[in-house]
């Protein structure tokens, strides 16, 4: 495409006194714009239209084998490549899975497997009409010049890891990267996650996955809730800029932000309503409409904390589709129910299909809490969690 150019005069520079003053001739000025067209444009909206389709979410499966072990370890089960695959392939064969979920994170490694009969995980999910989805940064840093915060890493050969991505299947991918309220946040930690996840949109979108956006606001802190809704005010507001600085296409991208909450360890807990109340406020100061879909994350919310903040959010209507992308708050029930034991295995479904089921019904906005277990309310915060 041949590069725009604008024309526009300038008036010479103001005669000194006492001279003779020249009247020079306009000066045509060219600037040249470059204005990007992923050659993926089509399919990225398509895509993203897909996952953020009515009473669908998405489930996160995402963890580093490191934080995949510890979940084996809690139920008595070492770390190995053949355990790592068992759990990770009961969470995408659950049937009917599909009609709740619509698109699953998955880890490098799970992405290129293969079930104990043959089967591609990626294959399992696209025959139940789920998107394949694949975690492509390379974990957090300390950040340097800051106030003990931390930055994503990921940047350098994205772009030939992604195009790999999408030849084994996988149509969007997740970036996650952190701030912390008791660290400030600093302007550099907010500037640096911006920056990398803007990047990371645009480098994406180039090969043909849609970006999900991630910058979590953690809920370690003992601060209240109208901090976290002025915290996230800046954060999206920066990541926006900088997504425009980099011509990432908003019609081909989706959103996980954190619920508008509390810190974890403040004294004044929210209700549903207030989560809602502030959430909503966020997002329709800061989300532009073109975007489709807003995945709330989690976060170390108990499984039906996060589902009624969810189910609260949708009590009015929106832009966007919003919906959930959870990881512990789908699997926690399902996990313990398993335990690594062939005979739990429809059980374990069954733990997953009510948990994923509960979340459609809160994109919706039916939702209620009426016959949840008791263990489905524990609350999943850990100070200082590490994926």
């Amino acid at each position: 495409m041949a590069p725009a150019t604008l024309e526009s005069s300038f008036l010479p520079k103001k005669a000194k006194w006492g001279a003779t003053r020249q009247v020079a001739a306009p000066k045509t000025v060219t600037v040249s714009m470059v204005v990007r067209a992923s050659a993926y444009a089509d399919e990225l909206v398509q895509t993203a239209k897909t996952i953020a389709s009515p009473g669908r979410g998405i489930l996160a499966t995402d963890e580093t084998n490191g934080t995949c072990g510890k979940k084996l370890a809690s139920i008595g089960l070492e770390n190995t490549e053949a355990n790592r695959l068992a759990y990770r392939t009961l969470l995408v064969s659950a049937p009917g899975l599909g009609q709740y979920i619509s698109g699953v994170i998955l880890f490098e490694e799970t992405l290129y497997q293969s079930t104990a009969d043959g089967k591609k995980i990626t294959d399992i999910l696209v025959e139940q009409g789920i998107v394949p989805g694949i975690k492509v940064d390379k974990g957090l840093a300390p950040l340097a010049g800051s106030n003990n915060e931390l930055w994503c890493r990921g940047l350098d050969g994205l772009a030939s890891r992604e195009a790999a991505y999408y030849q084994a299947g996988a149509r969007f991918a997740k970036w996650r990267t952190v701030l912390s309220i008791p660290n400030g946040p600093s302007e550099l930690a907010v500037k640096e996650a911006a920056c990398g996840l803007a990047r990371y949109a645009a480098i994406s979108q180039d090969n043909g996955l849609v970006p999900i956006v991630e910058p979590e606001i953690l809920l370690d802190g003992e601060h209240g809730i109208e901090r976290t809704f002025e915290v996230a005010l800046k954060v999206w507001a920066e990541t926006f800029y900088y997504m425009a600085e980099n011509n990432v296409m908003l019609e081909g991208i989706l959103l996980k932000p954190s619920m508008v909450t509390p810190g974890a360890e403040c004294e004044d807990k929210a209700t549903p309503e207030q989560v809602a109340s502030y959430s909503r406020k966020l997002l329709h100061r800061r989300v532009p409409p073109a975007v489709p879909g807003i995945m709330f994350l989690s976060g170390g919310q108990s499984e039906v904390e996060a589902t009624q903040n969810l189910n609260a959010i949708n009590q009015t209507p929106h832009p966007w589709h919003v919906s959930s992308s959870f990881a512990r708050a789908l699997q926690n029930t399902c996990l313990k129910t398993w335990a690594g034991r062939p005979e739990n295995v429809k059980a374990a479904h069954d733990a997953l299909l009510l948990r994923a089921k509960a979340n459609s019904l809160a994109q919706l906005g039916k939702y209620t809490s009426d016959g949840e277990a008791a263990e489905a309310s524990e609350g999943m915060f850990v100070k200082n969690y590490i994926y």
